[in-house]
């Protein structure tokens, strides 16, 4: 043992029967979460009836000789211009990691898309969607600036709250149009102005296949069997609200969340291990709280962070500029997972990082204190979640929040509501779902102790490692996804 921590933990059997234990239930849960978010967000957004898309006009970087290899009106991108070529637009922000993923498909394939030689050329757009609170200029530094490390060397546009163009003459929001609220959004659009295809993640399970074989057979004018309808964001109370059910799934099984998923899983199975020791000892009054409890005060965790988040964003933006900052906080929430992870598995976390500890242990509880708070506990973790995955949930979540206060005061409660109660829901019926069979596991949970803390341990350490390879290597993840 060095200074606390006990090596020879990771000599114990008990400890890699652990580590494959916790391998599979990551692949297992984390591929599971995935698969629901592939599903809820090719429903997003779309409608049976089937038109071309509504015509926009967006205020582009003007960079010589990439913006203007399309043509411009002076400096404005209009879509109508680009019939008779296969369009994919790409709808992201700098802060949204998962957008990130989508330009790292476009950099790496656009020459080949553009040397298909078929009859309609390819060109890509990327429209910068949440225009209400990232400047142009932030755009223009980050993408259209080639020193800058996500450089886009296609044409790049802002988009606006009055970029559509009507044909009575009128103007739209462009997010509102193409039900844009989640990001990222990525569209193939054929010749004639249809999508035939529609992308809301960077990591597709599919590895990209059905975007880019759509854009193919775009090019050789045979993709007329895949277009499918773009439905307007209804700003009806309705389908406010539907809206927010639907950006909750969303935010709940999004990529940046999927790797902490199976680590609040385990910490929930755990929770029962020594109920009846605890209650015997007086450190627990009464029974351990319900699975639904649970997932309701965790649920109620992760809104309180998206509610002091938002509060500061919109609430305090002239104060406090968080823009850029989102991307910070998940990869130090990432890193902490991991370092906390580690000292769980060696036994240690009285020294290092002590002063997060204090603080920590001011209002979360263990086993061996003289109370133990397990609500309180799931509260804590709804909250790490909830930050945990900011960089992606981030970009779905605050813009649907912005285009919300501009759609009114009552949709405004509308659609708040149905994403809380989205996001709610599936927190209590996940834990409700664990919950169900882990009655039948405390048996085996107390004769595994040792097994069941370092599956916990690695667990949180797959959780911080995940993040960290999402959120930093976007190659390597393209890579591995194709």
């Amino acid at each position: 043992m060095v200074a606390g921590l006990d090596f020879d933990i990771l000599k114990q059997k008990p400890t890699w029967q652990a580590f494959g234990v916790a391998i599979v239930l990551f692949c297992i849960i984390g591929y599971s979460s995935l698969t629901l978010f592939d599903l809820s967000s090719s429903a997003y957004g779309t409608t049976d009836e089937i038109e071309p898309v509504a015509d926009f006009e967006v205020l582009t970087m003007q960079r010589d000789g990439i913006d203007d290899t399309i043509p411009l009106r002076d400096g404005y991108i209009r879509l109508s211009d680009l019939r008779g070529s296969v369009v994919v637009l790409d709808f992201m922000a700098v802060d949204c990691s998962n957008c990130h993923y989508v330009q790292e498909h476009i950099d790496q394939n656009l020459d080949d898309w553009q040397t298909i030689g078929g009859d309609y050329p390819v060109v890509a757009i990327s429209i910068a969607s949440w225009y209400g609170y990232e400047s142009f200029e932030q755009i223009n530094s980050t993408f259209g600036d080639q020193s800058s490390n996500r450089h886009m060397p296609w044409p790049v546009a802002n988009g606006a709250s009055d970029s559509i163009l009507l044909e009575d003459g009128a103007r739209g929001d462009l997010v509102e149009y193409y039900s844009a609220q989640a990001l990222p959004l990525a569209l193939v659009i054929d010749h004639e102005g249809f999508v035939v295809a529609k992308e809301n993640t960077g990591t597709p399970l599919d590895g990209w296949n059905e975007f880019d074989n759509a854009i193919e057979k775009a090019s050789e004018g045979k993709a007329q069997s895949l277009r499918i309808g773009i439905e307007k964001a209804d700003r009806s109370i309705q389908g406010v609200f539907i809206i927010g059910l639907f950006l909750g799934i969303l935010v709940y099984f999004s990529p940046c969340a999927f790797p902490v998923l199976p680590s609040y899983i385990t910490y929930y199975l755990s929770l029962g291990m020594r109920e009846d020791e605890l209650r015997e000892a007086g450190k627990l009054s009464g029974k351990m709280p319900g699975s639904i409890e649970v997932g309701g005060f965790a649920a109620l965790g992760q809104l309180t962070f998206f509610g002091v988040v938002g509060f500061i964003i919109f609430g305090l933006s002239e104060i406090i500029n968080l823009s850029g900052i989102l991307h910070s906080v998940a990869i130090a929430i990432a890193w902490l997972l991991v370092v906390l992870g580690g000292l769980m598995l060696l036994g240690w976390t009285s020294h290092l990082l002590s002063g997060v500890q204090k603080i920590l242990d001011i209002y979360q509880t263990k086993e061996e204190d003289e109370n133990f708070t397990p609500r309180r506990n799931m509260y804590l973790w709804g909250i790490g979640y909830s930050a945990a995955s900011v960089d992606c949930t981030a970009a779905a979540v605050f813009p649907f929040i912005a285009w919300l206060t501009v759609v009114g005061n009552t949709a405004f409660i509308a659609g708040l509501s149905g994403l809380i109660i989205s996001v709610t829901f599936l927190m209590i019926l996940v834990t409700a779902l664990v919950g169900a069979g882990r009655q039948a596991m405390i048996g085996f949970l107390r004769r595994t102790t040792g097994i069941v803390k370092a599956t916990g341990a690695w667990m949180m350490m797959f959780a911080g490692i995940g993040l960290l390879i999402y959120l930093t290597q976007p190659e390597t993840v393209t890579s591995i996804i194709g």
